[in-house]
């Protein structure tokens, strides 16, 4: 049926569905098979029913249909779909590395919390900025070791979509 990889920040995972009932999935991940429901709660936000737990979990669009922010209860992820479209475009593309450099929240919302100071040197993976958003808080993470050039907001303002948050060098 319709298989796919989903990269989940640095982990990879092949995904397949197997069968589908409404909203009623078996799916496969890793050649594990899972029975799961999933419903939309309201748009962007999933509620996952798996093993007797419950998941809330939100997407955000990322750049691109096929890249979102993930956010569950106690996580964030960056991840991306990559199907049999996706491997074709990227293989049509020659490799710069990651240009971002400027943080943005996808959706407006509150700038919770600035985990950083402007000249301050950061690592791949380091949360940046937490935005509140839809009722849940997402944290923005820097891909690669960079420099904090200009933070250009403060804690407890409210946000535009795409508005940049944090330059980076």
């Amino acid at each position: 049926m319709n298989e796919l990889e989903i990269s989940l920040d640095d982990r990879m995972a092949r995904v397949k569905l197997l069968e589908r009932d409404g909203n009623r999935f078996l799916i496969s991940v890793d050649d594990n098979e899972y029975d799961a429901q999933i419903m939309m709660v309201e748009r962007g936000v999933y509620l996952l029913l798996m093993d007797g737990k419950s998941y809330n979990i939100e997407l955000i669009e990322a750049g691109g249909p096929k890249k979102y922010y993930v956010n569950t209860y106690r996580y964030s992820y960056d991840a991306e779909l990559i199907d049999a479209e996706s491997r074709y475009q990227k293989s049509r593309k020659s490799d710069h590395g990651d240009d971002d450099t400027v943080i943005s929240s996808p959706m407006p919302g509150k700038v919770v919390k600035i985990l950083v100071k402007e000249g301050e040197q950061v690592k791949a993976g380091d949360t940046l900025v937490v935005v509140s958003a839809m009722k849940m808080e997402s944290e923005y993470k820097v891909k690669q070791d960079r420099v904090i050039k200009e933070i250009k907001v403060q804690e407890g303002d409210t946000v535009d979509a795409h508005q940049p948050l944090v330059i980076i060098e």
